[in-house]
């Protein structure tokens, strides 16, 4: 049995955040049924690479597990076929912009009336109200406005932005656990309730320790590269054959380091006695650890270190991170002969209820018909939303 069997998810949301979200909810038993719009979803076109069947990766990456159907809720007999779904429906989680749901009539205050144990989930970019509600919000955005760029990167590079999609994931893992606590309180109330996330609340909050440092120093944080404000040598390095990153958090770690790469001097220098002292003059204990690893091996270097208690990792690429043997010791790569869906592993394991990655992404409408009559429609009801535009079978 999963964790989440019986519980039943219309997912009105598009792009990431929303279907990451979902997903993750389908991983662990949950029953989503996709709800597209006329267009579709719009990472269905966000390529290359796509499939045999003309999808996105991009839209695999995020939708797995799930059931798919496409209504056009602009019209009436969409938003009375969706009607008929969130009968025997938990939960809703959309992403259209603030007013959206409330201008078409179901919005939360009029679902709650009808449903008062429906948990509705709205990820949205700003919230509905103020200085900057209703505004559209996208990850890179967000990364922008909230201080997240101007901490990525180096005096060479200039700001960047981080080359995965952060706020929108972790804005994903916050509707995520928002919704797991809503259906918590549900089971002690009967009721139902609202779960707001949005990318400027999980942008700030992914400042950690930036914006603790300035609030105390009352200093703006600054570029550092792949570097650590508050620990040295916490920092990417070259050795004799490429780069690893050492993550020496601690005296007794730095101890080891030394001592393992030669250079016990280092522990008898005042400038690198304690890691206040280390964050002083990083740049001339970078200069010293330059010098020496480069007569190392990564690999071997790394694995000595690991072993000696010392954090340490080659620097590599994403196919060269899914060839690692713990990857198929933790499940991390699916590869599914059945369906030919290939996708990254479930992160929650459970010794009890463990999840499963469901079946491969649906194609644009797929389940139209089996949705529809689970929710009691008969077959002349279905062929009359069709007729009427309501419901799509291609996208436009």
């Amino acid at each position: 049995m999963s964790a989440l069997a019986g519980i039943r998810i219309v997912d009105l949301s598009r792009v990431l955040a929303g279907p990451l979200c979902t997903q993750m909810l389908a991983d662990h038993g949950a029953n989503v049924i996709k709800v597209e719009p006329p267009l579709g979803d719009e990472t269905r076109r966000l390529g290359p690479p796509f499939d045999a069947d003309g999808d996105a990766a991009y839209f695999a990456a995020v939708n797995r597990g799930k059931r798919a159907i496409a209504l056009d809720l602009t019209r009436a007999e969409g938003r009375e076929a969706l009607a008929c779904l969130l009968v025997k429906t938990d939960v809703i989680v959309e992403n259209f912009i603030p007013g959206t749901m409330e201008r078409w009539g179901i919005g939360f205050e009029a679902l709650a009336s009808r449903h008062p144990g429906l948990i509705y989930c709205s990820i949205t970019g700003f919230g509905a109200d103020g200085p900057l509600g209703g505004l559209p919000g996208y990850d890179a955005v967000l990364q922008a406005m909230c201080g997240l760029m101007s901490i990525n990167g180096t005096e060479e590079s200039g700001t960047m932005r981080m080359g995965v999609p952060i706020v929108d994931h972790l804005t994903a893992y916050a509707a995520f656990s928002g919704i797991l606590m809503a259906l918590f309180v549900r089971d002690r109330t009967g009721k139902g309730q609202r779960v707001e996330a949005t990318l400027f609340d999980t942008a700030l909050s992914l400042l950690v320790p930036h914006a603790s440092n300035w609030l105390y120093s009352g200093r703006a944080p600054g570029l550092l590269g792949s570097a650590h404000p508050n620990i040295c040598p916490y920092d990417k390095f070259k050795a004799g054959d490429g780069e690893l990153f050492l993550g020496v958090v601690n005296d007794g770690q730095f101890r080891k380091l030394c001592k393992r790469i030669g250079r016990a001097d280092l522990l008898a220098d005042p400038r690198f006695a304690t890691n206040a002292q280390r964050i002083e003059n990083r740049d001339e204990l970078r200069r010293e650890l330059d010098s020496t690893l480069a007569s190392f091996k990564v690999e071997s270097l790394c694995q000595d270190l690991m072993q000696s208690g010392v954090p340490a990792g080659p620097v590599r690429t994403v196919p060269q991170a899914f060839a690692q043997a713990h990857v198929a010791h933790r499940e991390m790569l699916l590869d599914n002969d059945d369906d030919g869906y290939r996708g990254v592993g479930i992160p929650v394991k459970f010794s009890r209820t463990p999840g499963k990655a469901g079946v491969r992404p649906p194609r644009y409408g797929e389940h139209a018909d089996e949705i529809l009559a689970e929710a009691g429609c008969r077959a002349e009801q279905i062929a009359a939303l069709r007729a009427s535009g309501a419901l799509r079978d291609r996208s436009r």
